[in-house]
């Protein structure tokens, strides 16, 4: 490598580490103060083309529709969420609360049977032997239990907490409803002013990206929000059948969790199915067995249906991505990482930019 070409690289790394870094602090930082007015944008350009047309049908001005659109979303978004946060709030107590009783009528016979039946097993053995696995045992058994006690004094402390932040969060709520009202009123002139801004490259750039986002991964994204609902809402019918306690909040859980690649509702069904089977429940294992098929048969029709256009990732690129996100800007980062891969993997493949061949 000629002496130039090291300095050409040298110059390359600290600009790109440069641009990373800035790009790293922005987003870490700067993106959770510019969050309410981010999100009032956004849910500013969702109305836009339902508050032009029923400002044509009803022949009223657009800023008076706007408005009018605007109260009518917060209502019911505000509706909906206080009826789920109340019913979430109300199982998350239960199940916290309940997490002891749950360990001494279920899971402690459940360990003393399996390791009554290990310790039959072994008879033959050396007492002494058989003496250090009944104490080993004990020990088990304690501890878990103690970690049971400490998960339901954890888990209210944590709410305790989060309970803390509600002030703070109360004015990001706000300032994101009056900053969409402002928005929404005169959303075309800022579009138009910010557009001026910018040199014509940049512009184009920015309109390519947003014409993306907006015409694929929202699309993909929306797909797969309608498919999590679905999955949602089949367990929660199948869970309230087989009589499964708080089965609401279990099956909102379960359909979060069938968002993460390769896992997905297997990976809580089929260990739920097998530790209730341990605990001669068959019939209720029987019955999350054929909830568990049906969700996966249903899935597996639907989805090729529904979403229409993927990320374009490698599976272990995106899991890497939600990983990474996840631990460098939490649940943002979850879908945010993987959704921009997509976006740069995008531009890469129709010469947009050039990051890699």
């Amino acid at each position: 490598m000629s002496l130039e070409k090291k300095k050409n690289f040298i110059i390359n790394a600290f600009y790109y580490t440069i641009i990373t870094i800035l790009v790293f602090m922005i987003i870490k930082y700067g993106l959770n103060l510019l969050a309410p007015f981010l999100v009032a944008f956004i849910i500013a350009y969702l109305l836009r083309k339902p508050t032009k047309w029923m400002a044509k049908k009803i022949k009223l001005p657009y800023r008076a529709v706007s408005l009018i659109m605007v109260i009518l979303f917060y209502s019911t978004i505000g509706v909906l969420c206080a009826f789920i946060a109340i019913k979430i709030g109300t199982s998350l107590a239960n199940l916290v609360t309940n997490l002891p009783n749950f360990y001494k009528t279920e899971l402690s016979p459940l360990l003393i049977n399996f390791f009554d039946m290990i310790e039959n097993s072994f008879k033959t053995l050396d007492p002494s032997l058989i003496k250090t696995i009944s104490d080993v045992f004990n020990n088990f058994v304690q501890s878990i239990g103690e970690l049971f006690s400490s998960l339901s004094v954890g888990a209210i402390s944590v709410v305790s907490n989060y309970a803390s932040t509600l002030p703070g969060l109360f004015i990001k709520i706000l300032m994101a409803i009056i900053s969409t009202f402002f928005i929404a009123i005169d959303y075309d002139l800022i579009v138009s002013f910010c557009k001026r801004q910018l040199s014509e490259k940049a512009s184009n750039l920015i309109i390519h990206i947003k014409n993306y986002i907006v015409g694929t991964l929202f699309v993909c994204i929306r797909s797969y929000a309608l498919i999590m609902t679905i999955t949602f809402i089949e367990l929660s019918i199948g869970l309230s059948l087989i009589r499964v306690e708080n089965a609401i909040l279990v099956a909102l859980l379960i359909a979060f969790f069938d968002i993460l690649p390769v896992l997905g509702t297997g990976g809580i069904m089929i260990p739920w199915m097998i530790l209730v089977a341990f605990q001669g429940n068959f019939a209720v294992a029987i019955g999350l067995l054929v909830v568990y098929l049906a969700i996966t048969v249903i899935r597996n029709i639907l989805e090729p249906k529904i979403v229409g256009a993927q990320l374009g990732l490698h599976p272990i690129v995106t899991l890497l991505a939600m990983f990474v996100g996840t631990q460098l800007f939490g649940f943002l980062g979850l879908f945010g990482l993987p959704i921009t891969l997509s976006l740069l993997k995008h531009l890469n493949d129709d010469g947009t930019i050039k990051l890699f061949k």
